[in-house]
């Protein structure tokens, strides 16, 4: 068997009839030598499979007419792991499939896009070509930037830069969140602001306005780290368009947006009209804790109705503002958003005072709840489930889930062999009309929680078996006195 040559570990075609290999467009390879692969592929998608695995057997086909629509732009492969264990070990594949997208034949990075032909194609497209684009006059770094998003520029003073090969692994590292471009001539930065070696960060042009620079200058020390943090800190701006692609970017922060009918393909000048006037408040508002976004209120309809209980029509012309913090914590505009901005800044003076009332989507509370499974929901959560004097056992569940359904008469004969214990309450909350306060990882129905009385603030997740004695032997290890058991009918 030929050597396995590091750091960068290559491959060659297996043995195959000319004429089959040209029908081929996903790639059978096997162990080879370096430069063969290095020089053929810039970019690559491997896929590591076995062939007895169903998930693998599922993805064939898919597989296939995806290497068929990329042919000419990103070459597909298979490495059958059966047959190719030491090369598949390398590379730490441990299920099957897995796929990796090598640059140069270097493996570069997971791909985790989807599993469809399309949707292959569409992330693969987007790897295609370098992970920063050497711009080498005038026009070409001016068609770069001029793109709905925004754009890293480095500028460097030649090839052998030391501060540009930081910043190409910078970019192949960070290319699937940003736009990276490069420049070799410090003469094409100067009229951007670049007198010396740097990295130009150029905000979406449709977004320019008067409160802040549409460009901002990086010139200290060059990291992949302090670049990655500088990118953060100014890709958005004092006020970003939010959409459905970077709504999680934006919120880990606390959030202020305005939804209107935003269109910047279509309408961009209307699109600005309120957001300068977002603006306008929000540069009165800086350091004040708070980020400030825009959206399109079409997008983001069925959240607006289910997180903030809002009625959304499509023909309401004013802008709708909410707040979310990163506690999860939401407040609602509900004066109609003036022209001169004032009604947003009362709104905001209020935020700040803490004088507003969140709003917490919540069933209403039970006026009868006897039952040995107390019912919770979201305005209860605080007096039921954080009672610091009990131990507390809660179920979230989704009306429609088949798994809660089968749990159900055991979780109430768990609650009844309990039911005399004043010290232990086992009960239930319906997880999808409620909302879930923050530190409790829902990913599934049924999902269950213990809190021990004075430690409201570490919930225990069970993991335990869905049997009455599992239940008990884990409350038994977990409770903060000792159980109370007993029988007794369920009081309705």
């Amino acid at each position: 068997m030929p050597a396995v040559l590091f750091p960068a570990l290559t491959f060659v075609l297996l043995s195959l009839p000319a004429a089959e290999l040209a029908r081929r467009d996903v790639l059978e390879l096997g162990y080879a030598d370096f430069d063969y692969l290095a020089t053929e592929h810039e970019t690559m998608l491997v896929k590591f499979y076995a062939p007895w695995c169903g998930h693998c057997k599922k993805l064939a086909p898919e597989f296939d007419k995806a290497a068929t629509k990329l042919k000419g732009i990103v070459q597909l492969a298979k490495v059958d792991c059966t047959t190719n264990t030491e090369i598949c070990g390398h590379f730490g594949v441990s299920g099957y499939p897995t796929l990796k997208i090598f640059r140069n034949g270097r493996d570069s990075a997971p791909y985790d896009g989807p599993r469809t032909a399309d949707g292959i194609y569409h992330y693969m497209k987007k790897q295609s070509g370098p992970d920063s684009v050497h711009l080498k006059t005038d026009e070409d770094l001016l068609a770069f930037i001029s793109h709905f998003d925004a754009s890293i520029v480095g500028v460097f003073s030649g090839e052998q830069s030391s501060r540009m090969a930081e910043f190409l692994k910078a970019a192949g590292l960070l290319r699937e969140q940003f736009r990276f471009a490069h420049v070799t001539d410090l003469k094409l930065g100067e009229k951007y602001g670049a007198d010396t070696e740097s990295v130009l960060l150029f905000r979406p042009p449709r977004l320019a306005n008067k409160f802040e620079d549409g460009v901002v200058i990086f010139s200290d020390y060059l990291t992949i780290g302090s670049l990655r943090r500088f990118i953060r800190d100014h890709i958005y701006g004092m006020c970003p368009h939010m959409t459905l692609a970077n709504k999680d970017q934006l919120r880990v922060r606390d959030l202020l947006t305005v939804y209107y009918d935003l269109d910047y393909q279509h309408n961009a000048r209307g699109s600005n009209y309120w957001r300068n006037r977002a603006m306008k408040v929000a540069s009165k508002y800086v350091g004040r804790g708070l980020t400030f976004s825009v959206a399109n209120k079409k997008d983001f309809l069925n959240e607006l109705e289910d997180d903030f209980g809002l009625s959304v029509t499509d023909g309401g012309e004013l802008p709708i503002v909410t707040i979310k913090t990163k506690l999860g914590h939401k407040y609602t505009m509900r004066e109609e958003f003036t022209r001169d901005s004032l009604s947003l800044e009362r709104f905001l003076d209020k935020y700040f005072a803490g004088h507003l009332k969140r709003y917490i989507k919540s069933e209403p509370i039970p006026e009868k709840n006897s039952g040995v499974v107390k019912v919770v929901v979201a305005e209860s959560f605080e007096d039921i489930v954080n009672d610091p004097q009990k131990d507390v056992l809660i179920e979230f569940y989704s009306p429609f889930c088949p798994h809660c359904k089968k749990l159900e008469p055991v979780y109430r004969e768990l609650a009844d062999t309990l039911y005399a214990d004043p010290h232990v309450v086992i009960a239930k909350m319906n997880a999808v009309d409620n909302d879930i306060p923050l530190g409790y990882d829902i990913q599934g129905y049924p999902t269950i929680y213990f809190l021990p009385a004075g430690r409201k603030d570490e919930p225990i997740r069970y993991e335990g078996g869905r049997e009455v004695k599992e239940f008990l032997k884990f409350l038994k290890e977990h409770a903060t006195r000792s159980l109370m058991l007993s029988r007794s009918k369920d009081e309705l």
